[in-house]
């Protein structure tokens, strides 16, 4: 007798595109109860759990998964608490199709688990009961500073809390979140969940210092010289990068950074309901194929742009964005000029963006990273009339903490050189992770690095 036919994955709910491009609300409404159940019976329960091999912060995926189907949404939450400090984060700008779900067992003949759909599922019910504290460990008496309030920094600090540990983490912006707040918009994830999952970390005892910028304020030395058993770095890669073409330093050309932290800070999430400072533009083009250069256009769309175009060197195929991100933008009228690469920015008489000058490509042999180099086509320049132009093709580390800790070894792109498994520096009682070591990369990569650097910072703490 054959088995029952499995359910298709579930669908998740969200705006329709006409009416999304015109607000800032996260677009996807997330799964209702009967829908995260049937999509959690989907999973095999595999005993060798594939899935979670591919998981950077090794959630227990099976586990939460199956209290989920079982209609135990608070223990699904717990589970995966006790691995995940940012769980409605995750759920929301993991690329899970590229980890968790891309080793699950249905995937080789069908469609995976929607792990990141159920583990947002189970993070927002935690997040709308009452909150809950996981008894601490008993205090070692250890103190460790944390610089930077991003992925890496938050996983750290809370995975030491949780261990006994008295943590601090310090601050350059005057809230904590780094790109979860400054530079991931509010459609894909709100302010008010980064904010929940912060004030959890703070109730397990997490202390936060705001506006203190490690390297000028204090520095390494200073922080260890007042009694920090150890400091973890986990300060990014927020130094944008810039393409070397003429016409970059015109008015009107920005780096993705700068833009979409300047749409957070001066909240254009909340346009039209309230008159961000923020220029609107009329015709925009974003240089670049990642999920930021995808941010950066959507976001332009929503403050009114008429025309956006996203322009990107090689081919779909190649595009490092998550096929959501991708899929999205499209939806939203985001008009993509794919093997195309600009070449000039053009000015007006007034200093002021005009245009851009650009030339087709086409794909050659493969280069380091694995991708068809793109070839220019002799003679097929065109041009385009734009007023603003954002450049989103990558970041390289703030040099200000390498600068001011001379003794801390950095690597040939302005990285700070640690250990893979431990993030242990060149320099005693110092420890690094996420986007300051790697180059820019995943919040959950990030996580992940802070992860394995608490691990270690405890097991030296205690002797290990």
């Amino acid at each position: 007798m054959k088995p029952p036919a499995r359910a298709p994955r579930q669908k998740m709910p969200e705006q329709s595109a006409e009416e999304r491009v015109k607000n800032f609300r996260e677009v996807p409404y997330g799964y209702p109860p009967e829908t995260a159940k049937i999509e959690a019976a989907r999973c095999l329960q595999c005993k060798t759990a594939p899935c979670r091999q591919g998981c950077p912060v090794e959630v227990r995926i099976p586990e939460f998964i199956r209290k989920i189907r079982e209609g135990d949404f608070a223990e699904a939450n717990r589970i995966i608490k006790g691995d995940n400090a940012l769980p409605a984060v995750c759920g929301r700008v993991c690329p899970q199709e590229d980890q968790c779900e891309k080793l699950c067992v249905l995937a080789k003949k069908g469609e995976s688990v929607a792990i990141g759909r159920l583990e947002r599922f189970a993070a927002d019910y935690g997040l709308a009961q009452a909150p809950e504290t996981p008894p601490p460990a008993a205090p070692t008496g250890r103190r460790v500073a944390v610089v930077g309030a991003g992925p890496a920094g938050l996983t750290c600090a809370g995975d030491l809390a949780r261990l006994g540990h008295e943590v601090t983490i310090f601050e350059a912006f005057h809230a904590p979140g780094g790109v979860l707040v400054y530079g991931i918009p509010e459609f894909r994830l709100p302010k008010a969940i980064v904010q929940a999952e912060v004030d959890a970390l703070k109730r397990a005892g997490v202390k936060i210092e705001l506006n203190a910028v490690i390297g000028k304020v204090e520095t390494i030395d200073e922080l260890l010289a007042e009694g920090f058993d150890a400091v973890f770095i986990g300060t990014g890669a927020g130094l944008p990068n810039f393409m070397g073409i003429p016409g970059e330093n015109l008015g009107g050309v920005y780096s993705a950074n700068e833009y979409l932290t300047r749409s957070n800070l001066m909240k254009a999430y909340r346009f039209p309901d309230f008159d961000t400072p923020i220029i609107r533009s009329r015709r925009v083009a974003v240089v670049g194929g990642g999920n930021v250069a995808m941010d950066a256009a959507r976001t332009a769309l929503r403050l009114g742009a008429e025309e956006v175009r996203l322009v990107y060197r090689r081919s779909r195929e190649e595009m490092p964005a998550r096929i959501e991100e991708i899929h999205h933008a499209e939806e939203e009228g985001v008009r993509f000029e794919l093997l195309t690469n600009p070449i000039e920015i053009l000015g007006d008489d007034q200093g002021r963006t005009r245009g851009m000058r650009c030339l087709r490509m086409k794909l050659g042999e493969p280069d380091a990273s694995g991708r068809r180099r793109p070839v220019p086509m002799p003679g097929s320049e065109f041009e385009v009339e734009l007023d603003t132009v954002i450049i989103a093709i990558g970041n390289t580390p703030n040099p200000l903490i390498p600068s001011t800790t001379p003794d801390l070894k950095v690597g040939s792109h302005g990285t700070i050189v640690a250990d893979k498994e431990t993030g242990l520096t060149s320099k005693a009682r110092v420890f690094a992770g996420g986007d300051i070591v790697t180059g820019a990369a995943t919040v959950i990569e990030a996580m992940g690095a802070g992860k394995r650097a608490a691990r270690a910072i405890h097991a030296q703490l205690m002797g290990g």
